[in-house]
Protein backbone atom coordinates (compact mmCIF):
# COMPACT_ATOMS: atom_id res chain seq x y z
CA UNK A 1 0.00 0.00 0.00
CA UNK A 2 2.30 2.29 0.82
CA UNK A 3 4.45 1.75 -2.63
CA UNK A 4 1.36 2.30 -4.25
CA UNK A 5 1.15 6.06 -2.53
CA UNK A 6 4.38 6.64 -3.07
CA UNK A 7 4.04 6.13 -7.27
CA UNK A 8 1.13 8.37 -6.93
CA UNK A 9 3.45 11.00 -5.33
CA UNK A 10 6.02 10.06 -8.22
CA UNK A 11 3.00 11.10 -11.08
CA UNK A 12 1.34 14.13 -9.96
CA UNK A 13 5.29 15.00 -8.93
CA UNK A 14 5.72 14.40 -12.78
CA UNK A 15 2.94 16.48 -14.07
CA UNK A 16 4.48 19.50 -12.01
CA UNK A 17 7.52 19.62 -13.90
CA UNK A 18 5.83 20.65 -17.59
CA UNK A 19 4.38 23.73 -15.58
CA UNK A 20 7.31 24.73 -14.13
CA UNK A 21 7.14 23.98 -10.85
CA UNK A 22 10.21 21.56 -9.21
CA UNK A 23 8.51 18.24 -9.45
CA UNK A 24 11.79 17.09 -9.41
CA UNK A 25 12.82 18.42 -6.27
CA UNK A 26 9.38 16.76 -4.86
CA UNK A 27 10.58 13.53 -6.22
CA UNK A 28 13.51 13.30 -4.39
CA UNK A 29 11.79 14.69 -1.03
CA UNK A 30 9.38 12.32 -1.43
CA UNK A 31 11.55 9.39 -1.42
CA UNK A 32 13.53 10.47 1.75
CA UNK A 33 10.04 11.02 3.35
CA UNK A 34 9.14 7.59 2.30
CA UNK A 35 12.93 6.00 3.60
CA UNK A 36 11.51 7.53 7.27
CA UNK A 37 8.04 6.84 7.05
CA UNK A 38 8.58 3.12 6.34
CA UNK A 39 11.67 2.50 8.56
CA UNK A 40 14.57 1.00 7.40
CA UNK A 41 16.29 2.05 4.05
CA UNK A 42 14.06 0.72 1.51
CA UNK A 43 15.26 3.03 -1.36
CA UNK A 44 18.32 3.55 -0.34
CA UNK A 45 21.01 6.97 -0.05
CA UNK A 46 22.62 5.62 -3.10
CA UNK A 47 19.49 5.76 -5.11
CA UNK A 48 18.71 9.27 -3.35
CA UNK A 49 21.92 10.90 -4.13
CA UNK A 50 21.82 9.31 -7.94
CA UNK A 51 18.38 10.59 -8.69
CA UNK A 52 19.52 14.28 -6.89
CA UNK A 53 22.10 14.08 -9.21
CA UNK A 54 19.76 13.59 -11.98
CA UNK A 55 17.85 16.34 -10.91
CA UNK A 56 20.44 18.81 -10.69
CA UNK A 57 21.73 17.63 -14.12
CA UNK A 58 18.01 18.36 -15.58
CA UNK A 59 18.07 21.77 -13.83
CA UNK A 60 21.21 22.99 -15.48
CA UNK A 61 20.12 21.84 -18.77
CA UNK A 62 16.80 23.27 -18.30
CA UNK A 63 18.17 26.76 -17.86
CA UNK A 64 21.15 26.38 -20.42
CA UNK A 65 19.01 25.08 -23.46
CA UNK A 66 17.28 28.41 -24.18
CA UNK A 67 20.67 29.59 -24.74
CA UNK A 68 22.06 26.93 -26.68
CA UNK A 69 19.08 26.82 -28.76
CA UNK A 70 19.35 31.03 -28.89
CA UNK A 71 23.14 30.85 -30.37
CA UNK A 72 22.64 27.96 -32.83
CA UNK A 73 19.87 30.41 -34.26
CA UNK A 74 22.69 32.92 -34.66
CA UNK A 75 22.20 34.80 -31.50
CA UNK A 76 24.76 36.61 -29.47
CA UNK A 77 25.50 35.62 -25.83
CA UNK A 78 23.89 38.90 -24.96
CA UNK A 79 20.77 37.57 -26.52
CA UNK A 80 21.63 33.65 -25.28
CA UNK A 81 21.52 35.53 -21.26
CA UNK A 82 18.28 37.44 -22.46
CA UNK A 83 16.61 34.06 -23.38
CA UNK A 84 17.38 32.65 -19.80
CA UNK A 85 16.77 35.72 -17.87
CA UNK A 86 13.21 36.24 -19.55
CA UNK A 87 12.55 32.66 -18.91
CA UNK A 88 13.25 32.96 -15.37
CA UNK A 89 10.96 36.13 -15.12
CA UNK A 90 8.31 35.18 -17.26
CA UNK A 91 7.53 31.88 -15.24
CA UNK A 92 7.74 33.61 -11.82
CA UNK A 93 5.11 36.81 -13.46
CA UNK A 94 3.28 33.74 -15.05
CA UNK A 95 2.82 32.01 -11.80
CA UNK A 96 -0.57 33.78 -10.76
CA UNK A 97 -2.21 31.88 -13.73
CA UNK A 98 -3.93 29.05 -13.14
CA UNK A 99 -2.13 25.38 -14.34
CA UNK A 100 -0.01 26.95 -17.04
CA UNK A 101 0.62 30.35 -16.58
CA UNK A 102 4.16 29.53 -15.34
CA UNK A 103 4.75 27.48 -18.36
CA UNK A 104 3.40 29.96 -21.14
CA UNK A 105 5.20 33.18 -19.10
CA UNK A 106 8.45 31.21 -19.29
CA UNK A 107 8.17 30.47 -23.20
CA UNK A 108 7.35 34.19 -24.02
CA UNK A 109 9.61 35.39 -21.78
CA UNK A 110 12.54 33.51 -23.39
CA UNK A 111 11.00 34.53 -26.70
CA UNK A 112 11.33 38.53 -25.50
CA UNK A 113 14.66 38.49 -23.30
CA UNK A 114 16.47 37.21 -26.74
CA UNK A 115 14.39 39.52 -29.09
CA UNK A 116 15.13 42.77 -27.15
CA UNK A 117 18.83 41.71 -25.63
CA UNK A 118 19.58 40.71 -29.78
CA UNK A 119 17.77 44.05 -30.71
CA UNK A 120 20.85 45.98 -28.67
CA UNK A 121 22.98 45.24 -30.62
CA UNK A 122 24.20 47.71 -33.50
CA UNK A 123 23.43 45.20 -36.50
CA UNK A 124 20.47 43.66 -35.91
CA UNK A 125 17.80 44.15 -37.99
CA UNK A 126 14.28 42.97 -36.96
CA UNK A 127 14.64 39.67 -39.01
CA UNK A 128 17.89 38.22 -37.52
CA UNK A 129 16.60 39.48 -33.76
CA UNK A 130 13.03 37.71 -34.48
CA UNK A 131 15.04 34.12 -35.84
CA UNK A 132 17.58 34.17 -32.85
CA UNK A 133 14.20 34.45 -30.66
CA UNK A 134 12.36 32.06 -32.05
CA UNK A 135 15.28 29.70 -31.39
CA UNK A 136 15.10 30.64 -27.97
CA UNK A 137 11.89 29.72 -28.01
CA UNK A 138 12.58 26.26 -29.56
CA UNK A 139 15.49 25.70 -26.64
CA UNK A 140 12.92 26.39 -23.88
CA UNK A 141 10.57 23.75 -25.08
CA UNK A 142 13.01 21.49 -26.05
CA UNK A 143 14.03 22.04 -22.53
CA UNK A 144 10.50 21.21 -20.78
CA UNK A 145 10.41 18.17 -22.65
CA UNK A 146 14.02 17.56 -21.56
CA UNK A 147 13.25 18.00 -18.01
CA UNK A 148 10.10 15.97 -18.07
CA UNK A 149 11.62 13.49 -19.72
CA UNK A 150 14.80 13.03 -16.61
CA UNK A 151 11.50 13.65 -13.96
CA UNK A 152 9.93 10.12 -15.68
CA UNK A 153 13.48 8.40 -15.07
CA UNK A 154 13.64 9.91 -11.54
CA UNK A 155 10.17 8.69 -11.15
CA UNK A 156 10.49 5.14 -12.69
CA UNK A 157 13.88 4.45 -10.79
CA UNK A 158 12.77 5.53 -7.56
CA UNK A 159 9.36 3.50 -7.81
CA UNK A 160 11.29 0.97 -8.68
CA UNK A 161 13.59 1.10 -5.61
CA UNK A 162 10.98 1.13 -3.39
CA UNK A 163 8.77 -1.78 -5.00
CA UNK A 164 11.71 -4.13 -4.58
Amino acid sequence: MHVLIFAAVMLLSLFLIPLGLPGTWIMVGAAIGYDALVGGDPIGWLTIGATAVLAVIAEIFEFSLSARYTKKYGGSRRAGWGAIIGGIVGAIVGVPVPIIGSVIGAFVGSFAGALVAEYTRREATAGTATRVATGALIGRVVAAAMKTGMGVVIAAWLVAAAAL
